[in-house]
């Protein structure tokens, strides 16, 4: 799934939870996955509110206001121990980390021990935390972002009035395309700033993709712009996928039924002296940068040497960039490639409601017209995992739900 975070009006912890929340995460899941930090004293709570005639979810984290705010070395070590999945581990410690850097290079203070204020309490935690959860939940891979929109004047703080934006928050945005919001409050939180930057590929227009679904996530304050209402106050997420050219006719070729032709080319190599762990990263590293398919095939080779036959589609302008990938990575020193044409089902991703809650699968269209629904494995194996269930029996209840109608 391809996430597109639009920053209408800028964006927060809260924002982005309450956008997530919005698209299909159950509140009472991510409580739940939020107790292996753990965290003690707090609750999440939500309220649809609406903004200039737009519906979105206003989150609310209900925290020990007593609580101390902790350093970097305390919200470090409760990630490493919980029992998130590595993902979402790896997201929260760099988010809290720029923080980190960035509050002790302002205030001139080891990075360790240097205390977060305003973001080292629990709302803190559960909105960072909290966010990279939904994305996992959702089976977003691909995170994309509008130009970050910064506001003006000035904010209270523990250390009085200072500059908006803050300067967590600048220091935070180093490398990011920005622009001038217009408006006169803190648009981006560093709490914010963290997120979007830990989380997006890329920032300008929209990607493109086919829309599947969207989330609006409310902010507190109100922006009065000068206009009689003023912008709404809203982080706006689209969720799709990949515009899959499965679904267009292609150079001129109408469809038969729901079988589309599809020009790919076909890439291969033998190799008889590589490690075959090396050879699964090289998998892994062709399917994140576009391969269609991958097949390792076992061959015997000249002087009856056994070795191991790579196969990889892919579309036409993948070729170049996935042959280089291949002789970097490889042992190999040439490859053959050739054009053939596939015939692909119709299919697209989407959300569905099962037994589990919402979860993502793949639609397929048969040539009879018939639709079946097929769970996404990393859906199945997360579901596995945190349930303390056999894969198998997941994946079987997933079929039995989604193709029962």
């Amino acid at each position: 799934m391809i996430a597109y975070f639009d920053l209408i009006s800028g964006i927060s912890g809260d924002m982005t939870l309450g956008a997530l929340v919005d698209l299909g995460v159950p509140v009472d899941w991510l409580k739940d996955q939020l107790s292996a930090l753990p965290l003690q004293g707090f609750d999440i709570r939500i309220k649809a509110v609406e903004q200039n005639g737009i519906r979105a979810v206003d989150l609310f984290v209900d925290a020990d206001t007593t609580a101390h705010s902790k350093n970097y070395r305390d919200i470090r070590r409760l990630i490493e121990e919980s029992s998130l999945s590595d993902g979402v581990k790896a997201r929260s410690l760099e988010a809290f980390k720029k923080i980190g850097v960035a509050e002790s290079k302002i205030h001139g203070a080891d990075l360790e021990t240097v205390h977060f204020h305003e973001v080292g309490g629990i709302d803190a935690l559960v909105d960072i935390v909290g966010s990279f959860l939904c994305v996992e939940y959702l089976g977003i891979t691909s995170i994309h972002s509008s130009v970050v929109p910064l506001g003006h004047g000035w904010v209270k703080c523990s250390h009085g009035k200072i500059p908006v934006p803050v300067p967590a928050t600048l220091a935070i945005l180093k490398g990011v395309p920005v622009r001038d919001g217009g408006v006169e409050m803190e648009m981006v939180t560093p709490t914010g700033a963290a997120i979007i930057t830990t989380l997006c590929d890329s920032f300008g227009p929209m990607p493109e993709m086919v829309v599947r679904g969207i989330g609006y996530g409310a902010g507190k304050n109100r922006t009065g712009t000068g206009s009689e209402r003023g912008l709404p106050n809203l982080l706006r997420v689209v969720l799709g996928s990949a515009a899959d050219k499965v679904n267009c006719p292609e150079n001129g070729q109408e469809k038969t039924g729901t079988i589309s032709p599809q020009r790919v080319f076909v890439i291969e190599t033998s190799t008889d002296d590589m490690n075959p762990e090396i050879m699964g990263y090289l998998m892994e590293k062709l399917l994140e940068q576009g391969a269609l398919d991958v097949c390792l095939i076992s061959v015997q080779m000249k002087k009856n040497r056994p070795g191991t036959r790579l196969e990889v589609v892919c579309h036409p302008e993948k070729l170049d960039s996935l042959i280089q990938l291949i002789l970097n990575e490889s042992s190999t020193i040439g490859v053959r490639y050739r054009e053939e044409t596939r015939a692909v089902l119709a299919r697209q991703e989407v959300l569905v409601d099962t037994s589990f809650g919402r979860v993502q699968a793949k639609e397929i269209i048969r040539p009879d017209k018939s639709v079946a629904l097929m769970p996404e494995f990393e859906v199945c194996r997360r579901l596995a995992l945190d349930r303390g269930m056999p894969l198998i029996k997941v994946y079987t209840q997933l079929l039995i739900d989604m193709n029962s109608s």
